[in-house]
């Protein structure tokens, strides 16, 4: 017969798995929903100097709370009689708990870029993101201000169904300028 105790373990797995996939950071072409609709400002500048910078990870309590369940889960298998199995359960949550939080921030820890631009009127401003596009100094840029500040390289390609490039004027939702 198949016992619930056995399946526990597997639930913790997965609870722990689906709590830090929630945590990891996005990309820089995420936006959070909230961002839709809204407005922004966008400016030019050229990318005069750049340095890596370490991104913390986060300790949201999602990861030590996944842990502390799992753990509790696990630990709450072992032994005989009532006793053992309370004992468990309260270590096995206190040391899930603690793995949970250190996984937690060890997967949302990342490296980025510190990029530091020149805009065209002549202001200076640095901007920290994930380096996906692979910029370098001198590289043009535009810079996106809306629900956070992006990069993206001008003068590059369109989203798809727009037909002209960044930089090239206003395009009407047909893709016509």
């Amino acid at each position: 017969m198949f016992e619930a105790r056995r399946l526990a373990p597997i639930c913790a797995v997965l609870a722990l798995g689906a709590g830090l996939t929630a945590c990891a950071p996005a990309g820089n072409s995420t936006v959070d929903r909230g961002a839709l609709g809204s407005s922004g400002y966008v400016s030019s500048g050229t990318i005069v100097g750049m340095r890596p910078v370490a991104v913390s990870g986060t300790r949201s309590g999602v990861g030590a709370g996944a842990g502390a369940v799992g753990g509790g889960l696990i630990g709450s298998t072992i032994g005989g009689d009532w006793r053992a199995r309370t004992v468990g359960g309260v270590v096995g949550a206190l040391a899930g708990g603690l793995a949970g939080a250190a996984i937690e921030e060890g997967v949302t820890r990342g490296n980025a870029m510190e990029f530091i631009i020149r805009d065209d009127s002549g202001q200076t401003r640095a901007v920290i993101q994930t380096n996906e596009l692979g910029l370098t100094v001198g590289d043009r840029v535009l810079i996106t201000q809306s629900d956070r500040v992006r990069l993206s390289r001008a003068g590059g390609a369109a989203p798809v169904g727009y037909g002209a490039t960044y930089g090239g004027g206003p395009v009407d939702a047909r893709g016509g300028k």
